[in-house]
């Protein structure tokens, strides 16, 4: 399983009304890019969100949520949410929100 398709689809229905959404297959699951940033994405099971690196600390002591280490250390303001923190719509919703306040400042990747 490369990525859970009903957590995709319920990020892509969050996200139908943002501006120039793109998705992209990468880290072995599907990220979706809001105004050319990374913004959620979906690795297995679990949902990824960029958010603000001020909220970082405060975000890792909610439920399911863990810092992502794709490079063996931790990525501030990056973090990954278990299937037991998005269950919940209004725990889904905290995050989609999250990441989409931090969408704005957020700073995009320079181009390869």
């Amino acid at each position: 399983m490369a990525y859970d398709e009903q957590l995709a689809e319920r990020v892509r229905s969050a996200l139908k009304h943002a501006r120039q959404l793109e998705e992209k297959k990468m880290m072995g699951g599907l990220t979706f890019m809001v105004d050319g940033k990374m913004c959620l994405g979906v690795i297995k099971d679990d949902l990824m969100a960029r958010i603000d690196p001020a909220a970082y600390a405060a975000a890792l002591k909610k439920k399911a949520c863990r810092e992502m280490t794709f490079t063996g250390r931790p990525l501030k303001g990056f973090v990954v949410v278990g299937p037991e923190g998005t269950r919940i719509t209004k725990d889904f919703n905290y995050w989609v929100e999250l990441a989409l306040d931090f969408n704005p400042r957020a700073k995009a990747s320079k181009r390869k």
